[in-house]
């Protein structure tokens, strides 16, 4: 009998250009053998060069599209996304509040877009760091978002470790700041700070354009691996690896910054 896979509940905005949001993330996961469901929380018009326009989803909806995934096909791991306004925070978080306690949550704190445009209201700020930080296993922001969150600059390596360490105590249990954004270094580092202590990961920086997608795509391949039991050092390891093979390949779409390459494996991911 096949092994039931890992399954995820993302929670995010819809990307018509395909290379991020939910799109990026049922990608991600179906890549690495999970089963992906989601529940949407915005619409955008945008493509490779920009985002045009962004519909809200009614947030009372938003809620209804988690339970009743949850009341059926249940879920092993939690990737939160594009939470555009406090509303549709409070209305997530009071959903994982009451329902997703013993599972591993994501959150990828997106609050703009690889083209600069604003995906978060500025007063909703206040709120993702009260609610969402709360119910976070792990926290993946970039350096930008990092510096919104914390009120640092951040200029070098030393900078994403005390940004990382300073996150953690607003609730997080983990927090990975990503370093892709850090310029003059042909390596690419990002740095988990959790309970173990803190890790710095390493590898080789791709030189590419197509970058749109890249955090919504690694957020995702961390819980597709959380999914099955990996632990987050694992996760994160593995994750990695696919986002650095992704980019990589990446297939050169658009005239802007493009999507990875999502579809670079589609072999199940066993233990």
């Amino acid at each position: 009998m096949a092994m039931q896979p890992g399954r995820v509940l993302i929670v995010a905005g819809s990307d018509s250009g395909g290379g991020a949001g939910i799109q990026a993330d049922l990608k991600t996961v179906m890549a690495l053998g999970a089963y992906g469901t989601t529940a949407i929380t915005a619409l955008t018009a945008q493509n490779t060069q920009g985002v045009e326009g962004v519909f809200p989803v009614d947030p009372a909806f938003i809620a209804q599209q988690m339970n009743v995934v949850l009341d059926d096909i249940g879920s092993d791991a939690l990737k939160i996304g594009m939470l555009h306004s406090a509303e549709v925070i409070d209305t997530v978080a009071d959903v994982l509040e009451a329902r997703c306690r013993d599972l591993p949550i994501v959150v990828d704190p997106v609050m703009v877009s690889t083209s600069g445009h604003d995906l978060l209201e500025p007063a909703a700020m206040r709120t993702l760091t009260r609610r969402m930080s709360l119910v976070a296993d792990v926290m993946t922001p970039n350096l930008r978002e990092a510096e919104k969150l914390t009120g640092l600059a951040i200029k070098d390596l030393d900078g994403m470790v005390h940004a990382a360490e300073m996150l953690r105590t607003t609730g997080p249990q983990a927090v990975l700041v990503k370093g892709g954004h850090l310029s003059g270094d042909r390596v690419m580092r990002d740095v988990l700070s959790s309970d173990a202590g803190t890790r710095i990961f390493e590898g080789p920086r791709v030189e590419t354009t197509s970058t749109h997608g890249t955090g919504c795509t690694l957020a995702s391949a961390i819980a597709a691996s959380l999914a099955y039991g990996l632990d987050l050092e694992e996760a994160v390891e593995r994750a990695r690896a696919y986002l650095y093979t992704a980019l990589r390949t990446a297939p050169g779409l658009g005239k802007g910054h493009g999507p990875v390459n999502h579809a670079h494996t589609l072999r199940p991911f066993m233990l």
